[in-house]
């Protein structure tokens, strides 16, 4: 399908309409459990809650989700800005956001239903930049700001890669079933996609593409098996597993996040259960393998 073409089906899908999304938040966490457990060559549960109680602040633009203590080791949080899909605000992804912060992230959420331009995603770094060199604020010198990611869900997805495109702060992108509206090609971030093998919104084929148009640099493409577009929402079902892995491998390099992804015997690579479909680009192979 042409690009103009999805572009007037995202626009008229009901992306994130309450209604699905409240149905969406009410399927079992047993669930994405049962999955994460089937998928044993990945060598760490991912989707398990992490070990920080987590705290939700609201800024005028932002919710931000972090550690209740920031830099608990002793060591900055590193970072992650979300962009919402069309219409959706973070509660829309709460729980998911929740884990993210539950795994030692500060994750400053956009408030906007209108994410794509990546503009409000890029302004939640300025906001944690500003608290961070504030000395009266939890946040002073606690916010690792040289280490991000930029995440997203549908449009969102698009504005992670808008953001990644225009802002040098960010270190690797993660679309999450994104939308049209972006140039892959420009981004240089290292860069998962994600897709889901049932997603009639947003069709896999179309993240295959932004996927084979990401050849200047590392790039993975992984096809959830069975998932539709608005299985990432609530605590992000079976998507929570293997974005959590990213956050930790792009963001300190930690060796089992590193394993889930690089190497000859990856372990999601192995992992047919959870994806429909996985690859990784020769880019990907050479800086990682």
């Amino acid at each position: 399908m042409p690009r103009f073409a999805r572009i007037a089906v995202l626009v008229a899908a009901p992306l994130l309409a309450v209604p699905v999304v409240a149905n969406a938040l009410t399927s079992p966490a047993s669930a994405t459990a049962a999955r994460t457990a089937a998928g044993a060559a990945v060598p760490a549960d991912w989707s398990a809650p992490g070990p920080y109680a987590v705290t939700v602040d609201k800024a005028t633009n932002h919710t931000i989700y972090r550690p209740s203590t920031l830099a608990a080791n002793g060591v900055p949080n590193p970072v992650v800005i979300w962009g919402n899909g069309t219409g959706a605000t973070p509660a829309a992804y709460d729980g998911m956001l929740r884990h993210w912060a539950s795994q030692g992230f500060v994750v400053a959420a956009a408030n906007t239903t209108q994410s794509n331009d990546g503009t409000d995603m890029r302004e939640g770094l300025d906001v944690l930049a500003k608290r961070n060199g504030n000395a009266s604020s939890p946040y002073y010198r606690k916010v690792d700001l040289s280490k991000v990611v930029s995440a997203g869900h549908s449009q969102g997805g698009a504005g992670a890669l808008n953001a990644a495109q225009y802002d040098s702060r960010v270190d690797a992108v993660l679309p999450i079933q994104p939308g049209p509206l972006a140039t892959p090609g420009w981004v240089r971030q290292p860069t998962f996609y994600m897709s889901g093998q049932n997603d009639d919104i947003v069709q896999p084929s179309w993240v295959l593409g932004d996927y084979n148009g990401s050849g200047n640099r590392p790039a993975i493409y992984g096809e959830v098996r069975g998932a539709n577009h608005f299985a990432p929402a609530g605590d992000g079902g079976v998507f929570r597993g293997p974005t959590t892995a990213w956050l930790h491998f792009m963001l300190r390099d930690d060796p089992a996040a590193r394993a889930a992804f690089a190497g000859p015997d990856c372990g999601y690579c192995g992992d047919t259960q959870l994806f429909s479909k996985w690859l990784r680009n020769t880019k990907f192979t050479a800086a990682y393998n």
